[in-house]
């Protein structure tokens, strides 16, 4: 995904005088790299200094700009939070704040570099739209839409690097603020975002060996939040299966959750995500993941 990133900032900036990429502290890398070679005045990087790269963000937006301010989640939304919340969210401006490696990503740094509420944190702030790619193609499309939109500002959640594309034969095309059916089924509904998709589809193919038929959904969009897209899907299948690498609180889960109470669906709803602890695990992503029961073995053994 950041590769993917970079490639696409990188597209639109050709066309756009525009658009700035404004970092803390990140090497530039990929076509990032390009970038920062090829227009220098429209690449700022702060230093270890995230409340500027969100105040000088807002200050080129107010200026027409379209600026995207990139680094690692943690430092792209929490410690610079005062200045998301105030220089850009209530002035409403049309920054895109991209948070990578997001959920237990960056495994072996620990907790000061996993953002496992990140979506709660943003989507408390009025204001802020969410949006988390499930692999690289949708990052394609959601970097296309940031960087054309005037609405006001964005938090693009991305994972790191490696993960593979998982929607060229999607049903649905990708569309802002509306879920998107990867694969379409009768009997269960797995819906995900992020890039723990791929482990939503290891338990797609157990279920399909098990004789099920089984849509898959991308909530690439959380916020603002297709419910009523949510609740028809809940509606037309049997069990539902909610999958994120985020904290109980505030994600996909308690949204899909609230959308199944709000329009009175009664369908067999499981939902999994990362525990409500800091995990004191070291370990690769893999591990962590495990240690917060997102290993295939516990998908199975919650939807069986």
């Amino acid at each position: 995904m950041r590769n993917t990133f970079a490639e696409a900032v990188y597209q639109a900036a050709k066309s756009d005088p525009r658009i700035y990429v404004v970092v803390a502290d990140i090497s530039p890398a990929g076509a990032i790299s390009e970038f920062s070679k090829q227009w220098p005045h429209r690449f700022i990087n702060t230093g270890v200094a995230e409340q500027n790269m969100i105040s000088i963000s807002a200050g080129l937006a107010m200026r027409g700009m379209r600026p995207f301010a990139y680094t690692i989640a943690t430092f792209s939304l929490y410690r610079p939070f005062e200045m998301v919340r105030n220089d850009v969210c209530y002035q409403e401006l049309p920054v895109t704040i991209v948070g990578m490696g997001t959920g237990v990503v960056y495994s072996t740094l620990g907790s000061t570099h996993h953002a496992q509420e990140d979506i709660a944190v943003a989507g408390a702030i009025p204001n802020m739209r969410i949006i988390a790619p499930c692999d690289p193609a949708e990052v394609t499309h959601a970097v296309e839409y940031c960087a054309k939109q005037t609405d006001g500002p964005v938090y693009l959640r991305l994972g790191k690097a490696g993960e593979p594309v998982v929607s060229d034969d999607a049903v649905d095309p990708w569309e802002f603020g509306k879920i998107r059916y990867l694969r379409k089924g009768s009997d269960v509904c797995v819906i995900t975002h992020g890039s723990i998709v791929s482990r939503a589809l290891e338990l797609v193919d157990y279920l399909n060996a098990q004789g099920k038929s089984v849509s898959v959904i991308s909530a690439h969009t959380l916020k603002p939040f297709d419910s009523e897209g949510i609740a028809r899907a809940l509606a037309s299948h049997d069990q539902a299966i909610v999958i994120e690498e985020h904290a109980p609180q505030g994600g996909l889960a308690s949204l899909t959750k609230q959308a199944a109470w709000d329009g009175g669906v009664t369908c067999d709803l499981r939902t999994f995500t990362l525990k409500d602890e800091f995990i004191h695990c070291y370990g690769s992503h893999q591990d962590i993941l495990a240690a917060h029961g997102l290993s295939l073995q516990a998908l199975i053994d919650g939807v069986s």
